[in-house]
Protein backbone atom coordinates (compact mmCIF):
# COMPACT_ATOMS: atom_id res chain seq x y z
CA UNK A 1 0.00 0.00 0.00
CA UNK A 2 2.54 2.75 -1.07
CA UNK A 3 0.35 5.25 -1.45
CA UNK A 4 -2.28 4.80 1.58
CA UNK A 5 -3.76 7.79 2.58
CA UNK A 6 -2.83 10.43 -0.58
CA UNK A 7 -4.75 11.78 -2.57
CA UNK A 8 -4.37 11.88 -6.00
CA UNK A 9 -5.66 13.28 -9.51
CA UNK A 10 -5.18 11.68 -12.14
CA UNK A 11 -6.32 13.42 -15.74
CA UNK A 12 -7.04 11.94 -18.90
CA UNK A 13 -8.17 8.85 -16.86
CA UNK A 14 -10.82 7.33 -18.66
CA UNK A 15 -9.46 5.29 -20.69
CA UNK A 16 -5.76 3.75 -21.91
CA UNK A 17 -2.88 5.14 -19.63
CA UNK A 18 -4.76 7.46 -17.43
CA UNK A 19 -7.06 4.58 -16.71
CA UNK A 20 -4.12 1.95 -16.14
CA UNK A 21 -2.49 4.70 -13.75
CA UNK A 22 -6.01 5.36 -11.76
CA UNK A 23 -6.62 1.83 -11.10
CA UNK A 24 -2.65 1.04 -10.19
CA UNK A 25 -2.79 3.70 -7.72
CA UNK A 26 -5.93 2.83 -5.80
CA UNK A 27 -4.52 -0.50 -5.71
CA UNK A 28 -1.87 0.72 -3.38
CA UNK A 29 -4.21 2.89 -1.27
CA UNK A 30 -4.61 6.03 -3.06
CA UNK A 31 -8.38 8.18 -3.00
CA UNK A 32 -7.96 8.74 -6.42
CA UNK A 33 -9.64 11.55 -8.56
CA UNK A 34 -11.26 10.67 -11.95
CA UNK A 35 -10.83 13.34 -14.61
CA UNK A 36 -11.46 13.47 -18.28
CA UNK A 37 -14.48 15.04 -20.62
CA UNK A 38 -17.39 13.11 -19.71
CA UNK A 39 -18.87 12.47 -16.40
CA UNK A 40 -20.14 8.87 -17.45
CA UNK A 41 -16.76 7.88 -19.03
CA UNK A 42 -15.20 9.19 -15.73
CA UNK A 43 -18.10 7.44 -13.13
CA UNK A 44 -17.43 3.98 -14.80
CA UNK A 45 -13.78 4.27 -13.75
CA UNK A 46 -15.22 4.93 -10.50
CA UNK A 47 -17.00 2.14 -10.24
CA UNK A 48 -14.55 -0.19 -11.39
CA UNK A 49 -12.07 1.23 -9.10
CA UNK A 50 -14.81 0.90 -5.89
CA UNK A 51 -16.00 -2.78 -7.26
CA UNK A 52 -11.93 -4.24 -6.25
CA UNK A 53 -12.12 -1.71 -2.71
CA UNK A 54 -10.48 1.30 -4.13
CA UNK A 55 -11.85 4.39 -3.19
CA UNK A 56 -12.19 6.97 -6.15
CA UNK A 57 -14.60 10.30 -7.18
CA UNK A 58 -15.94 11.06 -10.58
CA UNK A 59 -14.16 14.95 -10.76
CA UNK A 60 -15.20 15.86 -14.48
CA UNK A 61 -13.68 18.41 -16.08
CA UNK A 62 -12.44 20.21 -19.70
CA UNK A 63 -8.48 20.26 -18.59
CA UNK A 64 -7.72 23.47 -20.92
CA UNK A 65 -11.03 25.26 -19.12
CA UNK A 66 -9.83 27.28 -15.73
CA UNK A 67 -13.61 27.04 -14.23
CA UNK A 68 -14.23 23.27 -15.12
CA UNK A 69 -10.44 22.27 -13.59
CA UNK A 70 -11.08 25.02 -10.11
CA UNK A 71 -14.34 23.16 -9.35
CA UNK A 72 -13.35 19.83 -10.12
CA UNK A 73 -10.29 20.16 -7.94
CA UNK A 74 -12.48 21.92 -5.15
CA UNK A 75 -14.59 18.99 -5.18
CA UNK A 76 -11.97 16.21 -5.09
CA UNK A 77 -10.71 17.85 -2.03
CA UNK A 78 -13.56 18.79 -0.26
CA UNK A 79 -14.27 15.18 -0.22
CA UNK A 80 -11.22 13.36 0.02
CA UNK A 81 -8.61 16.30 1.64
CA UNK A 82 -5.67 17.62 -0.15
CA UNK A 83 -4.43 16.68 -3.76
CA UNK A 84 -0.63 15.32 -2.95
CA UNK A 85 -0.33 13.32 -6.19
CA UNK A 86 -0.89 15.08 -9.81
CA UNK A 87 -0.51 13.06 -12.78
CA UNK A 88 -1.02 15.12 -15.85
CA UNK A 89 -1.58 12.65 -18.36
CA UNK A 90 -4.49 14.36 -20.27
CA UNK A 91 -3.60 14.27 -23.95
CA UNK A 92 -4.69 14.71 -27.70
CA UNK A 93 -2.64 13.61 -30.33
CA UNK A 94 -3.44 15.18 -33.72
CA UNK A 95 -1.79 13.36 -36.80
CA UNK A 96 0.12 14.99 -39.36
CA UNK A 97 3.42 17.16 -40.66
CA UNK A 98 3.03 20.24 -39.45
CA UNK A 99 1.89 21.61 -43.02
CA UNK A 100 -0.36 18.82 -42.52
CA UNK A 101 -2.13 19.77 -39.03
CA UNK A 102 -5.21 21.65 -39.36
CA UNK A 103 -4.70 24.72 -37.16
CA UNK A 104 -7.74 24.13 -34.99
CA UNK A 105 -6.02 20.59 -34.45
CA UNK A 106 -2.67 22.15 -33.47
CA UNK A 107 -4.72 24.50 -30.89
CA UNK A 108 -6.46 21.62 -29.15
CA UNK A 109 -3.54 19.95 -28.80
CA UNK A 110 -1.90 22.98 -27.03
CA UNK A 111 -4.67 23.37 -25.02
CA UNK A 112 -5.09 20.18 -23.68
CA UNK A 113 -1.36 18.88 -23.90
CA UNK A 114 0.03 22.62 -22.57
CA UNK A 115 -2.46 24.78 -21.26
CA UNK A 116 -4.18 21.76 -19.29
CA UNK A 117 -1.16 20.92 -17.82
CA UNK A 118 -0.39 24.57 -16.44
CA UNK A 119 -4.14 24.87 -15.23
CA UNK A 120 -4.39 21.72 -12.96
CA UNK A 121 -1.28 22.13 -11.83
CA UNK A 122 -1.75 25.56 -10.97
CA UNK A 123 -5.06 24.57 -9.18
CA UNK A 124 -3.18 21.43 -7.12
CA UNK A 125 0.01 23.40 -6.03
CA UNK A 126 -1.53 25.95 -3.43
CA UNK A 127 -2.64 22.93 -1.34
CA UNK A 128 0.90 21.04 -1.83
CA UNK A 129 2.67 24.36 -0.82
CA UNK A 130 0.63 24.28 2.39
CA UNK A 131 0.96 20.93 3.52
CA UNK A 132 4.91 21.32 2.35
CA UNK A 133 5.00 17.61 -0.13
CA UNK A 134 3.76 16.70 -3.27
CA UNK A 135 4.31 14.34 -6.63
CA UNK A 136 3.77 16.00 -9.69
CA UNK A 137 4.29 13.68 -13.03
CA UNK A 138 3.88 14.88 -16.06
CA UNK A 139 3.23 12.44 -18.93
CA UNK A 140 5.51 13.31 -21.59
CA UNK A 141 6.53 10.80 -24.46
CA UNK A 142 9.81 9.75 -26.46
CA UNK A 143 8.45 12.18 -29.35
CA UNK A 144 9.22 14.87 -27.17
CA UNK A 145 12.75 13.35 -27.02
CA UNK A 146 12.90 11.88 -30.60
CA UNK A 147 11.90 12.50 -34.18
CA UNK A 148 8.65 10.58 -35.04
CA UNK A 149 6.87 11.01 -38.25
CA UNK A 150 3.55 12.25 -38.76
CA UNK A 151 2.80 13.67 -35.48
CA UNK A 152 4.66 17.20 -35.09
CA UNK A 153 2.01 19.43 -33.14
CA UNK A 154 2.22 16.33 -30.57
CA UNK A 155 5.86 15.83 -30.25
CA UNK A 156 6.08 19.61 -29.86
CA UNK A 157 4.15 20.28 -26.50
CA UNK A 158 5.70 16.54 -25.09
CA UNK A 159 9.05 18.35 -25.74
CA UNK A 160 7.25 21.18 -23.62
CA UNK A 161 6.72 19.31 -21.21
CA UNK A 162 10.45 18.08 -20.07
CA UNK A 163 11.46 21.24 -19.85
CA UNK A 164 8.75 22.33 -18.33
CA UNK A 165 9.40 19.56 -15.38
CA UNK A 166 12.73 20.65 -15.14
CA UNK A 167 11.64 24.19 -14.79
CA UNK A 168 9.19 23.52 -11.87
CA UNK A 169 11.63 20.98 -10.51
CA UNK A 170 13.81 24.40 -9.54
CA UNK A 171 10.74 26.08 -8.25
CA UNK A 172 9.24 23.78 -5.56
CA UNK A 173 11.79 21.01 -4.39
CA UNK A 174 12.65 23.44 -1.59
CA UNK A 175 8.93 23.43 -0.70
CA UNK A 176 8.73 19.77 -0.73
CA UNK A 177 6.90 19.38 -3.96
CA UNK A 178 8.68 16.76 -6.24
CA UNK A 179 7.78 17.28 -10.55
CA UNK A 180 8.71 14.33 -12.65
CA UNK A 181 8.11 13.09 -16.34
CA UNK A 182 7.62 10.00 -17.83
CA UNK A 183 8.56 9.61 -21.56
CA UNK A 184 6.18 6.39 -22.75
CA UNK A 185 7.18 5.15 -26.23
CA UNK A 186 4.70 2.74 -27.95
CA UNK A 187 2.06 2.10 -25.88
CA UNK A 188 -0.88 -0.44 -26.72
CA UNK A 189 -3.45 1.81 -26.18
CA UNK A 190 -6.63 3.48 -27.48
CA UNK A 191 -4.09 6.75 -28.42
CA UNK A 192 -2.05 4.25 -30.38
CA UNK A 193 -5.40 2.30 -32.11
CA UNK A 194 -6.31 5.61 -33.08
CA UNK A 195 -3.65 6.48 -34.41
CA UNK A 196 -3.23 3.72 -36.23
CA UNK A 197 -6.65 3.79 -37.70
CA UNK A 198 -5.71 7.33 -39.61
CA UNK A 199 -2.84 5.61 -41.46
CA UNK A 200 -2.93 4.35 -44.50
CA UNK A 201 -1.37 1.06 -43.95
CA UNK A 202 -2.11 0.62 -40.10
CA UNK A 203 -1.09 -3.17 -39.80
CA UNK A 204 2.07 -2.56 -41.13
CA UNK A 205 2.72 0.17 -38.86
CA UNK A 206 1.99 -1.74 -35.91
CA UNK A 207 4.51 -4.02 -37.05
CA UNK A 208 6.97 -1.71 -37.39
CA UNK A 209 6.41 -0.39 -34.08
CA UNK A 210 6.97 -3.84 -32.44
CA UNK A 211 10.12 -4.38 -34.59
CA UNK A 212 11.51 -0.65 -33.31
CA UNK A 213 11.97 -0.82 -29.80
CA UNK A 214 14.87 -3.38 -29.17
CA UNK A 215 12.44 -5.22 -26.11
CA UNK A 216 10.80 -6.40 -29.57
CA UNK A 217 7.24 -5.34 -29.00
CA UNK A 218 5.36 -2.02 -27.73
CA UNK A 219 4.37 -1.28 -24.28
CA UNK A 220 1.84 -2.48 -21.50
CA UNK A 221 -0.37 0.25 -19.92
CA UNK A 222 0.77 -1.07 -16.19
CA UNK A 223 4.41 -1.04 -17.41
CA UNK A 224 3.83 2.62 -17.67
CA UNK A 225 2.14 2.69 -14.39
CA UNK A 226 4.19 0.48 -12.50
CA UNK A 227 6.75 3.93 -13.08
CA UNK A 228 4.41 6.41 -12.53
CA UNK A 229 2.85 4.56 -8.80
CA UNK A 230 7.09 4.83 -8.26
CA UNK A 231 7.09 8.37 -8.56
CA UNK A 232 4.22 9.24 -6.78
CA UNK A 233 4.97 6.79 -3.92
CA UNK A 234 7.39 8.31 -0.84
CA UNK A 235 9.93 5.63 -2.65
CA UNK A 236 11.06 8.12 -4.54
CA UNK A 237 11.81 10.82 -2.45
CA UNK A 238 15.24 12.18 -3.91
CA UNK A 239 13.77 11.85 -7.13
CA UNK A 240 13.18 15.05 -9.22
CA UNK A 241 13.46 17.09 -12.13
CA UNK A 242 13.30 13.52 -14.31
CA UNK A 243 12.22 12.23 -17.37
CA UNK A 244 11.83 8.54 -17.02
CA UNK A 245 11.88 6.92 -20.27
CA UNK A 246 9.71 4.04 -20.70
CA UNK A 247 10.33 2.78 -23.93
CA UNK A 248 11.66 -0.72 -24.39
CA UNK A 249 14.88 0.78 -25.69
CA UNK A 250 13.79 3.17 -28.45
CA UNK A 251 15.18 6.18 -27.35
CA UNK A 252 18.47 4.69 -26.92
CA UNK A 253 18.22 3.12 -30.43
CA UNK A 254 16.91 5.93 -32.15
CA UNK A 255 15.18 4.77 -35.07
CA UNK A 256 11.50 5.01 -35.98
CA UNK A 257 9.42 3.61 -39.01
CA UNK A 258 9.16 5.31 -41.97
CA UNK A 259 6.38 6.33 -43.69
Amino acid sequence: MRLEGKVALVTGAARGIGRGIAHRFAEEGALVGIMDLHANDCQVVVDEITETGGQALEVRADVSDPAQVANAVAKLQEHFGTITVLMNNAAVMPAGAIHETALDDFDRCVAVNLRGTYLVSSAVIPGMLAVGKGSIIHMASVTGLLGLPGIAAYSMTKGALISLTRAMSTDYAKQGIRTNAVAPGTIDSPMLHDFLAAQSRPDELRQEFDEMHPIGRVGKIREVANVCLFLASDESGFVTGSTYEVDGGLSSKGEQPQD
